[in-house]
């Protein structure tokens, strides 16, 4: 097969990343792959991984009529079979480019499917919970493949000596790590709360937080942990900006905070994990909590108490780190035996094989546009008034209800 891949940005991100290195995968199992994506730092992903890249306007909108363009005379020029985009906007456009001479493929890797998809794109999905929910009455094909990753390449042992020499993170220090963009949406809540718990607790214990990432949201951040240093007296947070290949941050961490893709990434390090939600999320992944994430993803709604919670973990890891050596285990364990790249390429393939002989009926192509175009108003009105999230399908289940629902890449 002839395969063209079209993730929703090329910033540091687990979604774009999960599409990079699956699409390699996939070109492993012997189809021609490509990659067409905007400028960013993953672009050199795709180049390392020697995958074609095919350039697109940054600026253009989201979606647009000249990119469905562009997607149909490649199909047309190079025989692509079958269009793959990651989110809702690169999905749509594949929808309306792919006609009768490609099949068309959406993933949405986030918590929710935005409604104006296509109700008979052939859809994937990353959690078992989605899967089940977006099923119901939808009868296009909902897959399930949860976010893979590349075990051999993101594994024990890889140095970390570089990393810590660079932000002078001596080894002293029990290092609670968050690796993750920067945002208001899904993010903040979380790591304000987690630079609140380290200034409270690194009064009496030698912990530090090291945030790795960037994003609009930086100067809270920074903000937030200058109090906390001052207070301290010390480097109790460290915020290191973004890193084009966060490994070694994973490597050196006591402790990852993350979520979705990231805290499957830092499982195959072997390292301890607390899954970050919302609303005051907190929760060590042990064998007993492991089935609850293993549906609903990695994620989840708290209630409201997170600093406590939060508090209580890291006093139980840094007293007992043998205890946090076996939790380590066994998330890479688990990650190996489920969440491999090689088995979710395999999936991938299937899905492909399937959508080319599926093809969704010409009535949804005006239907879908005049949803779309409702959003899209709607979204400008906010702008207006100041309310409109960046990330809108990753707003706080209940505070976009109805019409909006839950993915990422809405810009």
């Amino acid at each position: 097969m002839k395969i063209l891949v079209y993730p929703h940005a090329m910033e540091i991100g687990g979604s774009q990343l999960n599409a990079i290195e699956l699409a390699a995968a996939v070109r492993d199992l012997g189809h021609e792959v490509a990659v067409i994506a905007e400028p960013g730092p993953l672009v050199e992903r795709v180049i390392s991984l020697g995958l074609e890249h095919l350039p697109l306007d940054a600026g253009r909108r989201r979606p647009s009529p000249a990119t469905v363009r562009l997607l149909r005379r490649l199909i047309a020029e190079r025989g692509y079979d079958v269009v793959h985009g990651y989110e809702w906007p690169p999905g749509i456009e594949a929808f309306y480019a792919a006609g009768r001479r490609a099949a068309a493929v959406c993933t949405v890797m986030s918590m929710s499917v935005a409604p104006f998809i296509p109700a008979s794109l052939p859809l994937v999905v990353g959690t078992h919970e989605l899967s089940e929910r977006t099923a119901i009455g939808r009868p296009g094909p909902v897959h399930l493949i949860e976010p893979p990753i590349d075990v051999d390449a993101n594994a024990p042992g890889h140095p970390a000596d570089g990393f810590r020499a660079r932000f002078a993170l001596d080894e002293d220090h029990f290092d609670v790590v968050v690796v993750g963009r920067l945002v208001q949406e899904l993010k903040l809540e979380g790591v304000l709360t987690a630079v609140d718990v380290v200034g409270e607790l690194g009064r009496e214990l030698p912990i530090r937080l090291v945030i790795v990432g960037d994003g609009p949201a930086r100067p809270a951040v920074e903000a937030r942990a200058a109090r906390v240093n001052a207070a301290l007296g010390r480097r109790g947070v460290v915020l290191t900006g973004r890193l084009d290949d966060p490994r070694p941050a994973y490597a050196a961490a006591s402790v990852a905070l993350a979520m979705g893709g990231s805290a499957l990434r830092a499982l195959a390090f072997a390292r301890p994990l607390i899954v970050q939600g919302e609303r005051g999320f907190f929760e060590l992944l042990t064998p007993e909590s492991c089935g609850r994430f293993l549906k609903q993803g990695w994620y989840g709604l708290g209630d409201g108490n997170g600093a406590v919670r939060l508090a209580t973990i890291l006093r139980e890891l840094v007293a007992h780190p043998e205890r946090g050596a076996e939790l380590g285990a066994y998330g890479r364990d688990l990650v190996a035996a489920r969440f491999g790249l090689r088995r979710a390429a395999r999936v991938q393939e299937q899905i492909y094989r399937d959508a080319l002989a599926w093809r969704s009926p010409a009535r949804e192509l005006a239907s879908t546009a005049g949803r779309v175009l409702s959003y899209k108003l709607r979204r400008r009105y906010g702008r207006l008034r100041g309310t409109a999230a960046r990330d809108d399908f990753n707003a706080v289940a209940g505070s976009v209800q109805g019409s909006l629902s839950r993915p990422v890449g809405s810009r």
